[in-house]
């Protein structure tokens, strides 16, 4: 296969032109360590991004950047979009992020998810399959998320109770799940009660292993739940097709509800339809 030739951002002796690659894979596999890969795996790393974004990470100009993304792009890997922006919006044009496409993502996790894919199916089996296998699966996500939960778990302890949800997700996004908080209104009648929280994840490293056991989002939700000491309500999930993986955190003494909270919209790319099939637990 070929590999990806890396332009420098500063020196370009011959300035040679780029080949798309015929592949996601062939683009991805190989060349690790050249810059449009590093552009990628940021992207993967963090989820959308601007080229501003991406050349501080890299070190690199933001021109080199845009070099790069333009041969993802060509490459089917990245594709651009407008930047989400939550509240008033400033003047100008709104600011566009890249994110990776699901051949881009294929390209990264396909050899890892057939290997997780087949250890979680041994496991399954191993239990003798049916109610069992899945229990035993189940058993197995809440171990592992379990082991997150406690390296989350001082970060999220330390901060005030009503900025939770913020430093969970700071600490998320430090292993690449690149995730936000949005204030939202709560469920109580009341104009002064306090928001609630939308949790939202913009990238998943396992979303196509959960898309065949769910028991991980479920594990995780459940983790959620204990960190943040309050019932939390999963709303849409990349596994289930939606865009974005998003977890409503109802404000602090809040009673949970079972329906979607008002105000708790569903971020652009999930199904309205669907996100409440997602939510298969009430985790106290």
């Amino acid at each position: 296969m070929k590999k990806i030739r890396e332009r420098d951002a500063q020196r370009e002796p011959e300035a040679p032109s780029w080949d798309v690659p015929a592949t996601a894979a062939e683009a991805l596999v190989d060349g690790h360590r050249a810059t449009r890969d590093r552009v990628a795996r940021s992207i993967l790393d963090h989820g959308p991004s601007s080229a501003a974004d991406l050349a501080g990470r890299l070190g690199l100009t933001t021109a080199a950047v845009r070099r790069h993304l333009d041969g993802l792009t060509a490459a089917g890997l990245v594709e651009s979009r407008e930047q989400r922006v939550y509240g008033s919006r400033g003047r100008g044009r709104p600011a566009k992020v890249f994110a990776l496409t699901d051949g881009g993502r294929d390209a990264f996790y396909q050899a890892y998810d057939q290997l997780a894919a087949d250890a979680l199916r041994w496991i399954s089996e191993a239990a003798g399959g049916g109610e069992a296998g899945e229990q035993a699966v189940a058993a197995f996500a809440r171990a592992r998320l379990a082991k997150q939960g406690r390296k989350y778990r001082g970060e999220v302890e330390q901060a005030d109770a009503q900025q939770r949800a913020e430093a969970l997700a700071r600490a998320l996004s430090a292993d690449g799940y690149a995730a936000t908080v949005r204030r939202v209104p709560s469920a109580a009648a009341a104009p002064a009660a306090p928001a609630g929280a939308q949790l939202c994840q913009h990238h998943c490293p396992v979303a196509h292993i959960a898309e065949q056991f769910p028991q991980l989002c479920e594990a995780e939700t459940e983790v959620f739940s204990q960190l943040l000491g309050t019932h939390v309500q999963r709303l849409a999930t990349i596994a289930h097709g939606d865009g974005v993986c998003t977890t409503y955190v109802p404000a602090s003494g809040a009673a949970p509800s079972s329906s979607r909270t008002p105000g708790a919209v569903p971020i652009a790319g999930t199904s309205p339809n669907e996100t409440g099939s997602t939510a298969r637990r009430n985790l106290a």
